[in-house]
C-alpha cells in the first residue's frame, strides 16, 4: 500500500513540473511542506488542478480567479500559504 502511494506522490510531483517558474517555485515549496499529510481528498483536488494550463493554474493560486469548488478552494489555499511569490491578503 505504501509503494502505491509514493507512486502516486511521484506521479503527481512530476506533473508539478511546470513551464511557469512561479508554479515551479509553490509547488516546490507545497512538497517541502505537505508531501507527508498529503492525503486521498488532497491528492484528488491537486491532480485536478493539475489538469489545467498553467496560466488558468496561476490565475487561481494568485488570487485572480476563484473556484466554486470547496476541495480545489482548499489546495489552492494550501498551496497560496507556501506561496514565495506574493502575499495575497
Amino acid at each position: 500500500m505504501e509503494e502505491e502511494r509514493g507512486a502516486r506522490i511521484n506521479r503527481l510531483k512530476w506533473h508539478c513540473r511546470r513551464a511557469l517558474l512561479e508554479l515551479d517555485l509553490v509547488f516546490d515549496r507545497f512538497w517541502e511542506r505537505h508531501e507527508g499529510d498529503l492525503d486521498a481528498q488532497g491528492e484528488a483536488a491537486l491532480e485536478s488542478l493539475l489538469e489545467l494550463e498553467d496560466h488558468d493554474l496561476w490565475a487561481l493560486v494568485s488570487g485572480r480567479e476563484v473556484t466554486d469548488d470547496p476541495q480545489l478552494a482548499a489546495m489552492i489555499e494550501r498551496l497560496r500559504e507556501v506561496s514565495p511569490i506574493a502575499n495575497f491578503r
